[in-house]
């Protein structure tokens, strides 16, 4: 091969600088593309030491795919970031951690086959000495006990004076995937219910009057403040909706009446989506768009 096709088959240089911040999914399709990518990829640790598995690979990821994908930071892992992987497990997971002793951040939302005993020795063997285990994931796993809960904080050495000076937790923004990126994460993602009292995340209001009230009471026990189960909230920005007036909508969310004002409404039933179930909707030549329901109704009466 001479010099200038050896060049004009080697990725450009800027792919480097990108693949790091790229997800799984796109990693794995970049090394589907030919073969100097997937050289690329093979030769290069950089794009492998922040492994964020998310849509459409998470529900079919396994604890055999991901020991195997994990395996190719050769030990060097510093996030792992899973996104409602149903099929990981307590197995496959501390096979990863055993073998990766360099994680930081680790990301298990809705990792439902996960135990929480699991997820406390995992902790356990990324917080020994000379560990450095810094934020930590847990929203969505089942079980997890208050002593479960101090476990983990002691575990990482979180008092309740850092975890009262987190950043503020609001709803619309919890689909947010956790990533190596950001910054002034709290440690944990998952707190004692002041309504419940149960290990859940627990959300803030960003509504200004309760900002307000917020500033202006010292009590703990705050009205709009709790999970989603004790304070309904809107699907889009967040607010408590107790005693508020809702918009109506074609999915399952709540949307405040200031949010269903600025979204998109079924031509017939005048319901709206929220932006994360807009693509449940029907848009035909005619017919603009119609909720699923409305669609079902038109399409039966036209046969």
């Amino acid at each position: 091969m001479t010099q200038i096709s050896l060049q004009l088959s080697l990725p450009h240089e800027a792919m480097f600088l990108i693949l790091p911040y790229l997800p799984l999914f796109e990693l794995l399709s970049m090394s589907q593309v030919c073969k100097s990518f997937r050289d690329a990829l093979k030769h290069d640790i950089l794009p492998w030491l922040n492994i964020i598995v998310d849509k459409p690979i998470n529900t079919r990821f396994s604890d055999e795919f991901l020991v195997k994908i994990m395996s190719k930071a050769k030990g060097r892992l510093n996030v792992v970031a899973l996104r409602n992987c149903f099929k990981i497990t307590d197995e496959g997971l501390l096979q990863v951690i055993a073998s990766n002793p360099l994680i930081n951040k680790l990301y298990l939302q809705g990792c439902t086959s996960l135990t929480i005993e699991g997820v406390i020795g995992a902790v356990k063997l990324l917080t020994k000495p000379n560990h450095r285990l810094k934020n930590l994931a847990i929203s969505g796993i089942y079980n997890v006990k208050i002593e479960d809960f101090q476990t983990l904080c002691h575990l990482m050495e979180i008092n309740q004076m850092q975890m009262k000076q987190i950043k503020k937790n609001y709803y619309h923004m919890r689909r947010e995937l956790y990533t190596f990126k950001q910054e002034s994460q709290p440690s944990i993602d998952v707190d004692t219910c002041p309504k419940c009292g149960e290990i859940r995340e627990v959300f803030d209001c960003p509504r200004d009057s309760c900002k307000k009230r917020m500033q202006q009471q010292q009590r703990q026990l705050l009205e709009c403040r709790g999970c989603f189960l004790c304070v309904p909230r809107c699907e889009e920005c967040g607010v408590c909706t107790k005693d508020e007036e809702l918009g109506e909508a074609a999915c399952v969310d709540i949307l405040c009446l200031n949010c269903w004002l600025h979204l998109p409404k079924c031509n017939f039933c005048n319901k709206a989506y929220c932006n994360q179930h807009a693509y449940q909707q029907h848009v035909g030549s005619s017919l603009g768009f119609l909720c699923s329901e409305c669609s079902f109704q038109s399409t039966q009466s036209s046969h």
